[in-house]
């Protein structure tokens, strides 16, 4: 199964500053946060647009939410910089928070639309 849910392209392994091990561990990082009104983690949601890690271990994420008026706008990206601050070997993070392209329920891993009885 492909890292991105998305459908968007996953970061080239450039950008990950050649550390895939901390790219994978802020990923499952990443997926360990749940949308609280969806029984299924932000990253399988299709929440998450692109995860970098620098040379020098720095993380930067683009995330969306479901929509603007989501009850957890403020509190979720202070979550998921919370997290991935916590793996080992993050040196700083950045979490920022876009509408383009807005979230819509095709961007959802298959294992999500399953799960929410999309399939």
């Amino acid at each position: 199964m492909d890292d991105d849910m998305t459908g968007i392209e996953p970061a080239p392994a450039a950008s990950q500053g050649g550390n895939e091990t901390l790219h994978r561990a802020v990923v499952d990082a990443v997926s360990s946060v749940y949308d609280p009104e969806i029984p299924v983690n932000i990253y399988e949601l299709g929440l998450i647009y692109d995860v970098s890690v620098s040379e020098s271990r720095d993380v930067d994420i683009l995330m969306t939410l479901t929509s603007p008026m989501c009850p957890v706008a403020e509190s979720l990206p202070i979550e998921v910089e919370s997290r991935v601050r916590g793996v080992d070997d993050v040196n700083d993070v950045h979490v920022e928070l876009t509408w383009d392209p807005p979230w819509t329920p095709d961007m959802m891993s298959e294992a999500a639309k399953l799960e929410l009885g999309f399939m």
